[in-house]
C-alpha cells in the first residue's frame, strides 16, 4: 500500500476504534485527541469527528456538538460520505441536548446528500436510524414504525450487524402504542442481534432499555437483572449519561419495592450524572422522582421545591404538556397527603383542585390532536382518564358544586365523567418518564368542528377533530369552566378549547 493510501497517523484511528470496540471509551478518546494534535488533513478531521463521538458517549454533549461543528467546517465539499456521516453523528449530540429542530434539519441535509448515492447503504441505514430517533423524541409513533420498518429492511440488506437498532426502535414504538407483548419480543430480538454482532455497547444499551420496559410492565426481577448488567458496563466504561439512566431505573425499582433510602441514593447519583452531562430534561425527570420520595416521607416542602424546579425547566422550553403532566402528578402527591389526614385543611384541598383541574383539561385536550382512534383511546385510558378522575375527586372534596356541575356539563372536553370516579381506585402511578403523545400528521380534508359530545364520539372513532367548543351555561350564558380554561391555556401554552361558544 502506498503512502498516499496510508496517510501518516492512520494507525491511530484504528487503535482508537479498537479501544472503543473493547468498551474502553475514555482510552479511545485519548487516542483520538492525540491524533487531532499530531496529524493533518483528512486523518486529523477524522480524528476530530471520532473524538466528538467519544465526548457524546461520555455524556459531554455540548463538547461533542462543538467538535462536530468544527469538523464540518473542515470537510471538503466533495467528501459526501464523510460529511453525511458527520451530520448524522452531530444530530445525535443535538438530540441529547433536546435541540430537535436543528437535529431534524441536520438529518435532512444528510439525507439529501445520500439521495443520489448507490454505494453508501450503511450510511443510509444510520441516517434512517437517526430520523427514527427524532420521531421517537417527538412521540410520532406511527412515523417511528414506518421509518423503523424501512431501516430494518435496509439494515438486513446493507448492514446486518446494525439490525438490532431498528429492532429496538420498533420495540419502543409498539410498546408505546399499546402492543406491549410485541414490543418486548422485538426488544429481545434486538438483544440477540447485538449479542451475535459482538457489539458490547449496544448490548448494554438494549439491556437498559429493556429493563425500563419491563419495569413499566411491573416485572421487577427481570428488570433488575438487566439493569445491573448494563450498569456494570457503563460504570466500567465511564459512560456518564447512560450510567445516569441506569441509576434512575434502579432507583425506580427500589421505590416500587418501598425501599426509599436506596431509591433516594440512586436517584441522586442519577441526577449528578445528568447534570454533569448537561441532560437538562433528564435531570428534571429525576427531580420528579425525588419529589415523590420526599412527599411519601412527609417532606412536603422539599417535594414542592423539586417539582417547581422541574416545572421551570419544562416551561422555559415550551413543553406545555410536560408542565400539565407534572401538575397532575403534583396533585396526585397532594392526594396522598390528604388521604393520610383525618381532616385535611381547606388550603391543601384547594391546592389539589388548583393543580388537578387545569392539568386534566389540558391533558385531555391532547386526545383531539392524535392521528387515529387507537392512539386516542390509549391516551384517554392511560393518561387522561386518571387525571380527570383526580380533578373530579378534588372538586368533590372541596364541596365545589359549581365546578362539579361544569365538569359534568362539559364532560371535561368530551370525556365522560360520573360520580363513581370519585371512589378510591388506588394511588396514581407516576411513570418512569413523562409519556409523550403521538403527534398528528396533516389531514388534507381538515378536522371536523363538532359539539362537545359529538367531538368525543368522533375522536373515539378515529376522525380528525378540533378541540370541543366552549359551552355557555345558565341564563346569563356563563362559560363553563371559564376560569380553569384560562388558567390551563395560560399556564401550559396551548389551546384546550375552540373559541366557538355553544349555548346549552
Amino acid at each position: 500500500m502506498s503512502d498516499q493510501d496510508s496517510p501518516p497517523g492512520l494507525e491511530l484511528l484504528y487503535e482508537g476504534a479498537a479501544a472503543y470496540q473493547r468498551g474502553e471509551v475514555a482510552e479511545a478518546l485519548r487516542i483520538f485527541e492525540h491524533a487531532v494534535q499530531t496529524t493533518t488533513d483528512g486523518v486529523r478531521t477524522s480524528a476530530l469527528i471520532n473524538a466528538a463521538s467519544m465526548y457524546d458517549e461520555l455524556g459531554d454533549h455540548r463538547g461533542a456538538a462543538v467538535r462536530y461543528r468544527r469538523a464540518l467546517g473542515e470537510i471538503p465539499g466533495d467528501a459526501v460520505e464523510k460529511r453525511a456521516s458527520t451530520l448524522i453523528n452531530y444530530s445525535q449530540a443535538l438530540q441529547h441536548l433536546s435541540e430537535l429542530d436543528e437535529a431534524q434539519s441536520v438529518l435532512e441535509q444528510a439525507r439529501d446528500l445520500l439521495a443520489d448515492s448507490t454505494d453508501l447503504g450503511v450510511l443510509r441505514v444510520s441516517c434512517l436510524l437517526s430520523l427514527t430517533a427524532v420521531a421517537t423524541h417527538r412521540g410520532r409513533w406511527t412515523r417511528v414504525i414506518e421509518i423503523g420498518t424501512e431501516s430494518l429492511d435496509a439494515a438486513l440488506r446493507f448492514a446486518p450487524h446494525l439490525a438490532g437498532h431498528p429492532l429496538m426502535n420498533l420495540a419502543g414504538a409498539y410498546f408505546e402504542t399499546g402492543r406491549r407483548d410485541l414490543g418486548v419480543d422485538f426488544a429481545y430480538q434486538a438483544l440477540s442481534a447485538f449479542t451475535a454482532a459482538g457489539d458490547h455497547n449496544a448490548v448494554a444499551d438494549t439491556q437498559q432499555n429493556l429493563a425500563q420496559i419491563l419495569a413499566r410492565l411491573d416485572r421487577p426481577d427481570e428488570a433488575e437483572e438487566l439493569a445491573r448488567a448494563s450498569q456494570e458496563y457503563y460504570e466500567r466504561a465511564g459512560l456518564g449519561y447512560r450510567a445516569g439512566v441506569g441509576w434512575k431505573v434502579r432507583g425506580f425499582l427500589a421505590e416500587r419495592r418501598g425501599e426509599f433510602d436506596p431509591a433516594a441514593q440512586w436517584y441522586t447519583r442519577s441526577l449528578d450524572c445528568f447534570e454533569t452531562s448537561g441532560a437538562v430534561l433528564d435531570s428534571a425527570a429525576v427531580r420528579c422522582r425525588l419529589a415523590t420520595l420526599a412527599y411519601l416521607q412527609g417532606r412536603v416542602g422539599e417535594g414542592q421545591q423539586l417539582l417547581a424546579a422541574a416545572f421551570t425547566v419544562y416551561a422555559e422550553r415550551g413543553l406545555g404538556l410536560h408542565c400539565a403532566q407534572l401538575d397532575y402528578w403534583h396533585a396526585a402527591l397532594v392526594e396522598t397527603v390528604v388521604d393520610d389526614m383525618e381532616t385535611p385543611t381547606a388550603e391543601l384541598l384547594a391546592l389539589g383542585r388548583a393543580l388537578a383541574v387545569p392539568a386534566a383539561i389540558a391533558i385531555d385536550a391532547v386526545r383531539y390532536t392524535l392521528p387515529n382512534g387507537g392512539q386516542r383511546d390509549q391516551w384517554n385510558r392511560e393518561v387522561a382518564d386518571p387525571a380527570i378522575r383526580l380533578a373530579f375527586r378534588f372538586a368533590n372534596l372541596c364541596g365545589d358544586r359549581p365546578l362539579l356541575a361544569d365538569l359534568v356539563e362539559t364532560q371535561c372536553a368530551g370525556t365522560t365523567l360520573d360520580p363513581g370516579r370519585a371512589r378510591d381506585t388506588g394511588r396514581a402511578q407516576f411513570p418512569l418518564d413523562l409519556p409523550d403523545p403521538p403527534v398528528a400528521s396533516a389531514e388534507p380534508a381538515g378536522p371536523l368542528h363538532l359539539g362537545a359530545a359529538l367531538a368525543h364520539i368522533a375522536a373515539s372513532a378515529g376522525l380528525p377533530v378540533t378541540p370541543p367548543p366552549r359551552l355557555a351555561v345558565g341564563p346569563g350564558g356563563r362559560i363553563a369552566l371559564a376560569d380553569h380554561l384560562a388558567v390551563a391555556e395560560h399556564r401550559y401554552g396551548y389551546p384546550v378549547r375552540e373559541n366557538r361558544v355553544i349555548p346549552v
